[in-house]
């Protein structure tokens, strides 16, 4: 069945980076397309950048534009959220879901397949 598999979780200061991976599995579609979500507490889930695997089209949230940046190796059905100059407002329950049919959104409905989540909290 189709996965959609997350790093492990991390821990950085204000200001900080770091960098998380999801991997998809499952399908034998060459072309589809990933995005990250997350979630804090209290909150909706925000879809906030995503990428399209048979050109690298991207899109982001205001959010986080200019901040995040997501790329794909697309030999390795992995897609990379780069997240740099991290602020109080970043941490949460990060998720990266597959749309197979190749769609450029970042409306959690156009999304079928899920990870488990993982944790980014921004500490010092």
């Amino acid at each position: 069945q189709v996965q959609a598999l997350e790093s492990e979780g991390g821990v950085a200061q204000p200001r900080g980076s770091l960098r998380r991976s999801c991997t998809a599995s499952g399908f034998t579609n060459r072309y589809y397309t990933t995005a990250w979500f997350r979630q804090a507490p209290g909150k909706e889930r925000e879809g906030i950048a995503c990428i399209d695997v048979s050109d690298s089209s991207t899109e982001y949230a205001d959010s986080v534009n200019g901040r995040f940046i997501i790329t794909n190796d697309h030999a390795k059905n992995t897609v990379y959220l780069e997240m740099n100059n991290l602020k109080p407002e970043d941490p949460g329950l990060y998720y990266c879901a597959v749309n197979l049919l190749q769609d450029l959104s970042l409306n959690s409905k156009e999304y079928d397949y899920w990870g488990r989540g993982t944790q980014i909290t921004v500490s010092s």
